[in-house]
């Protein structure tokens, strides 16, 4: 995804970042709190603000802290908790709501499948050229109650900018204008750097998993995202998406050569 607000990036420690440039007095900060955000101890910090007082400096911490347990929580496989935690996030900062995609993923990983459909809809609205979106909205749409390819594809979101590789070619895959061998080649073309290309060979095998899965070809979905998960592992939030899915398919992540 290539829409994410910077609050998402916020790590505890850095009080100058979470409370903005006119730091509360040291003492609207109880020593609990502090030794918490500086030992980067979340469940503490969440625990010490359950009782913040709206727009205060607690709550801003407060809610940096939900965001960064929620992804804790789904990159942990424990995709309920994720969703609880992003809840407590956006009833804070409910404005947020539609730049919250990984609550759509986690939605899709919870088997919430109009759910996550409906906030890829609102995500849409703020990131409008983004195929990744456009590609959970499908696989969401896909796998709800009464959905299919067809269906999905019938109202698949048109993407005409994104110039990511092999974006292009993994959007006219889900559109049924592409195939397989065609992403897989867009990923390799040129003369990518080491990095770039296990970047894209990540992205590539992650979304063709996703396609075959919504397809109902849960072999060639494992295979795709063993490698997406394994020999292509990125550890950025979407190649971490590709772990957890290993790991909740029982997909083993296949090695590096």
């Amino acid at each position: 995804m290539t829409s994410c607000r910077t609050l998402f990036l916020i790590t505890l420690p850095v009080l100058s970042l979470l409370l903005g440039p006119a730091l509360a007095p040291a003492q609207e900060l109880s020593p609990p709190l502090i030794a918490a955000l500086e030992a980067d101890d979340i469940d503490k910090v969440i625990s010490l603000t359950e009782d913040a007082a709206k727009n205060s400096p607690q709550e801003r911490i407060r809610a940096s802290a939900l965001q960064r347990r929620g992804a804790a929580h789904f990159f942990a496989g424990k995709i309920t908790e994720s969703i609880a935690d992003f809840d407590d996030y956006l009833a804070i900062n409910p404005q947020e709501d539609p730049y919250h995609w990984q609550r759509g993923i986690s939605y899709y990983y919870a088997g919430a499948f109009e759910k996550g459909r409906a906030q890829f809809e609102r995500h849409q609205t703020v990131n409008p050229q983004d195929v990744e979106n456009a590609v959970f909205h499908f696989i969401c749409a896909a796998r709800e109650p009464g959905g299919s390819v067809e269906k999905a594809r019938a109202g698949f979101i048109t993407i005409e900018s994104d110039p990511r590789v092999p974006m292009k070619e993994i959007w006219a895959l889900y559109a049924g204008k592409g195939t397989v061998d065609d992403v897989l080649k867009a990923a390799t073309a040129g003369t990518p750097g080491e990095e770039e290309l296990r970047n894209r060979l990540c992205y590539a095998h992650l979304y063709i998993a996703l396609y075959l899965e919504a397809s109902g070809d849960a072999e060639g979905s494992a295979r795709h995202i063993a490698l997406a998960a394994g020999k292509y592992r990125m550890d950025h939030y979407m190649g971490k998406v590709a772990q957890v899915h290993a790991k909740l398919r029982g997909v083993k992540p296949e090695p590096a050569e």
